[in-house]
């Protein structure tokens, strides 16, 4: 598989990385940090101005129609600076599957805010003691010319200011999957504590009036938009990974080449060398199992256990170089006036959102196990 990237693709992974770069240092990111949510609404608007907001979305709402790959350049670029951006809430699991499966008019109402940086969108995806976001255990029933849903979704991201939540419920005899306005009559949000910062909600429907041109999916194709967002939502999280860990990494690579012990670099210590380049081969691991499931993903072919795999690889690895980088820096490392802690809140948020790797090993198993035995 040739994971080369087109002249479109590097001049795009150049403009972002030149963009966030100039707005992500130390000062600016502290001073976003002391407001009440972490969202820098300059640097989204900027993004937006030079079209990358709209990576994802056709050309006929306002975007650039280059697809899921990339828009995963983008998500790595935001984890390798720590902008403070929902860019997989909004551009991921909320724009990418009204682009996929909503109406003409869905998509002509939403998805050129979005593009324009006006509008931000998220899902729900994740329900206390549910872990499979394609089984929810919210309800929905038919109200009128609308819908009414009852139940709890935890950790929504960026709830509060999103124009539309992505909800998945339960119907009679089957899924059905909703826009739903945080402001409408029957939700309650509350907010919650993320280990890295990012503002997220747990979500409270009771009888939460849904509109009828807002229900993007009924029973025949409900599954499947759940399934298809929640693999691409796994996935761009594994490209942020790849951002926290390779940033990390480098980050060390620098502090050790300049910090002297006993007269002498500590990067020339045996020890310390070859620490670090257990964190570079991990990195490279990580990147390459990221980049087949992004891949599989964009050519909208099956990549289940290729995103599975990505899962496994980035929490640990995530955990091995959050580990390796604090242990080479020392005591400065959790220092708040030096930038890496932001990498490890950030590495253990994501290594959490994957899951044990113990168990998503276990799943594989089961599947090759299952295949093979068919």
């Amino acid at each position: 598989m040739d994971f080369s990237l087109s002249e479109e693709q590097i001049e795009l992974q150049k403009l972002a990385r030149q963009i966030l770069a100039d707005q992500t240092d130390n000062e600016r990111l502290r001073e976003v940090e002391a407001r009440d949510e972490r969202f820098d609404d300059k640097l989204w608007r900027d993004l937006a101005e030079a079209g990358l907001l709209g990576i994802g979305i056709a050309e006929e709402q306002g975007g650039m129609d280059l697809g899921f790959e990339s828009v995963c350049l983008l998500v790595e670029e935001v984890g390798a600076t720590m902008a403070p951006l929902p860019v997989i809430p909004t551009l991921v699991s909320g724009a990418l599957p009204i682009q996929r499966f909503g109406s003409d008019a869905q998509k002509q109402r939403l998805l050129p805010g979005v593009a324009s940086g006006e509008r931000l969108l998220s899902a729900a995806l994740i329900e206390s003691g549910n872990e499979d976001p394609c089984a929810p255990l919210t309800t929905a029933k038919k109200s009128g010319d609308g819908w009414s849903l009852s139940g709890e979704k935890t950790c929504v991201p960026f709830a509060n200011r999103a124009e539309r939540i992505l909800v998945g419920a339960r119907l009679e005899g089957g899924l059905g999957v909703f826009l739903l306005d945080p402001q409408a009559e029957g939700v309650e949000l509350r907010r919650q504590v993320s280990t890295a910062g990012e503002p997220q909600f747990q979500l409270l429907l009771g009888n939460a009036v849904v509109a009828a041109e807002d229900r993007l999916a009924g029973s025949g194709e409900a599954a499947e938009l759940l399934r298809w967002t929640a693999e691409r939502t796994s996935a761009a999280w594994c490209a942020m990974a790849v951002g926290v860990a390779d940033r990390s990494t480098r980050m060390t690579a620098e502090y050790t080449a300049e910090r002297e012990q006993f007269g002498v670099k500590i990067a020339t210590f045996q020890a310390v060398g070859q620490r670090a380049a257990d964190c570079y081969i991990d990195v490279q691991c990580l990147r390459g199992v990221t980049q087949q499931a992004v891949s599989l993903l964009d050519g909208e072919r099956e990549a289940g256990d290729e995103v599975t795999i990505a899962k496994i690889w980035a929490g640990d690895v995530l955990h091995r170089v959050s580990h390796a980088a604090q242990h080479l820096h020392g005591g400065i490392g959790v220092d708040r006036d030096y930038p890496l802690f932001r990498y490890c809140l950030w590495a253990k948020q994501i290594e959490l959102a994957m899951g044990s790797s113990a168990e998503l090993t276990a799943q594989l198993g089961q599947r090759i196990a299952a295949n093979v035995s068919a």
